[in-house]
């Protein structure tokens, strides 16, 4: 069974994530049936639009799923026509490649030269039957496989071949070299001018391992820890930022902020690359990156290079799905190419995200994630899971010292099954073993602690690791039990130095708490009122 008729059944029953992954698998399709019918490249994309949106409306009248290519492409080539007919003007025959002038190390004789191969290729191709055009347009240019095509189609592949085989004929000759599929791959390959943005090494180095084509930049950010500032590169803010993860995470402020500069670097001259895709995922710990990003490319630009973006919340088989890490070269491959176009409303959404959640004021985060995100399909539940951080009425926990609490008194006793535990409870957040860890010790600590380590020498940092920290064995202290029965408050007891982004609780209160009842953040009364 293909991949994608797996996504097709899941959007059948109304996973709106597995929708958004068949776009992102048939986007190229259908461009290209749209393009065949009307020749031009705003058009096209339009068609194709409009054709994923009436899809979505009435996938309830799709009886199987390895139906969906066929049904969808006659969705896509209505759309088309309706467009034909309101066109009141001559179609262009190609669009443009992006002009390859910002390329680092491009001759005048190389740019002359790959124009004149584009030019010949387009010509070649131009002039094709439409039958032949169509195949190679989907196999050498949009990467489908033939049993892909031949289901959208509801063409033989033995006929598909054929075509592509009459097409190479008919195009040798006609190129500056004489292998046409040589000029495809030295043309349009694309890669060696793309930048990757991802959100750990373990993805970047399953990518390097043949997923894709191109640099890799692989952004070192914990944004839900620490000090957040609308401009996290303005060197006063850096300082300030750098100092509090050397602080709570052991993060040696040089090193950081070393890290940090050589990323912005590397944005800034994003505009030498073609593409640039941006590889994340659903929970709070990427959300915050790609949304940061988003502001970044909003305030900046891309310069000449088109900007993508890959994010997915759920893998066919793998469940539960925590991340992009868990998937094999192999995996992440198929993934290759499925990325959209980001665009106005992303980029206006994720920067508003962005300034939201670094403002020293939470309710506008809240008004923000309580309303339309669409745009960014995982943006609402990260977000509010980030609010749920914030300390409780209830008692004065957030959602992360409440779950602890709960394991510990269910019986969890290991500091490493706890942290396993938690992040599986609260996989919405993509807590780190060192953000965890700061909050366990916190737990610990203060006038009135709620949890005792026994066997404790330390806590494990980003510059240590400590040998018998797993031998150690968690337990409630008197004072625990009473806040995790609400019977008392822990920020009453032990007082508050906390980060929430931009928001910054410290002292014996805290101005801002989460109501679990309501969903929300709420202001506490003041003494006296009723």
């Amino acid at each position: 069974m293909e991949e994608w008729t797996v996504w097709v059944g899941a959007a059948m029953q109304g996973e709106r994530s597995a929708f958004d992954r068949l776009v992102g698998r048939f986007s190229g399709m259908a461009y290209a049936v749209a393009y065949e019918h009307l020749r031009d490249a705003h058009e096209a994309e339009d068609a194709a639009q409009e054709a994923f949106t009436e899809a979505f409306l009435h996938l309830g009248s799709l009886h199987k799923p390895e139906a969906f290519p066929g049904w969808f492409k006659t969705i896509v080539i209505r759309r088309s026509r309706r467009l034909l007919r309101q066109r009141r003007q001559e179609a262009v025959p190609f669009r443009e490649l992006p002009e390859p002038e910002g390329a680092s190390g491009a001759s005048a004789a190389d740019i002359a030269e790959r124009r004149e191969m584009e030019r010949a290729l387009r010509a070649g191709v131009a002039a094709l039957s439409p039958n032949m055009r169509l195949a190679v347009q989907l196999f050498y240019f949009q990467g489908y496989s033939l049993r892909e095509i031949s289901a959208c189609l509801g063409t033989p592949a033995p006929t598909l071949k054929k075509r592509l085989f009459d097409a190479r004929r008919k195009l040798k000759g006609k190129l500056p070299v004489a292998d046409f599929v040589s000029v495809i791959r030295h043309l349009y390959e694309g890669g060696t001018r793309m930048l990757h943005i991802v959100n750990g090494d373990s993805v970047a180095d399953k990518l390097r391992q043949g997923a894709v084509k191109g640099d890799i930049l692989v952004w070192r950010e914990v944004y839900p820890e620490g000090p957040v500032f609308p401009d996290p590169a303005e060197p006063s803010a850096r300082a300030v930022r750098a100092h509090d993860l050397e602080r709570t995470l052991g993060i040696p402020a040089a090193e950081f902020i070393r890290t940090a500069e050589e990323q912005e670097r590397i944005l800034a001259n994003c505009g030498q690359y073609e593409e640039v895709v941006l590889w994340f995922e659903h929970d709070l710990f990427d959300q915050t990156m790609l949304c940061y990003l988003l502001h970044w490319f909003a305030k900046h630009g891309t310069g000449d290079a088109k900007l993508n973006l890959l994010c997915i919340g759920a893998y066919p088989g793998i469940e539960p799905f925590r991340g992009l890490g868990q998937l094999s070269p192999a995996q992440l491959s198929g993934l290759s190419g499925t990325w959209q176009t980001v665009g106005q409303e992303e980029l206006r959404l994720g920067s508003a995200l962005w300034e939201a959640y670094a403002a020293p004021d939470p309710e506008g985060l809240q008004r923000l994630v309580t309303g339309d995100t669409s745009a960014l399909p995982y943006a609402h539940s990260a977000f509010m899971r980030h609010l749920a951080r914030f300390p409780s009425t209830r008692n004065g926990l957030g959602i992360v010292g409440q779950t602890t609490l709960e394991l510990v008194r269910d019986g969890v006793r290991s500091p490493l099954e706890l942290f396993k535990q938690a992040g599986d409870r609260l996989h919405h957040l993509g807590m780190g073993d060192l953000q965890y860890w700061h909050v366990l010790a916190k737990l610990t600590r203060g006038p009135h602690p709620l949890l005792h380590i026994a066997g404790l020498t330390a806590f494990p940092d980003y510059k240590r690791a400590v040998p018998d920290f797993g031998s150690c064995v968690v337990t409630l202290t008197e004072q625990g039990a009473s806040v995790l029965a609400g019977e008392a408050d822990a920020v009453t007891l032990n007082g508050i130095d906390a980060w929430y982004g931009g928001v910054h609780e410290q002292g014996c209160s805290a101005r801002w708490r989460w109501d679990e009842q309501a969903e929300a953040l709420a202001l506490p009364q003041a003494e006296g009122t009723d």
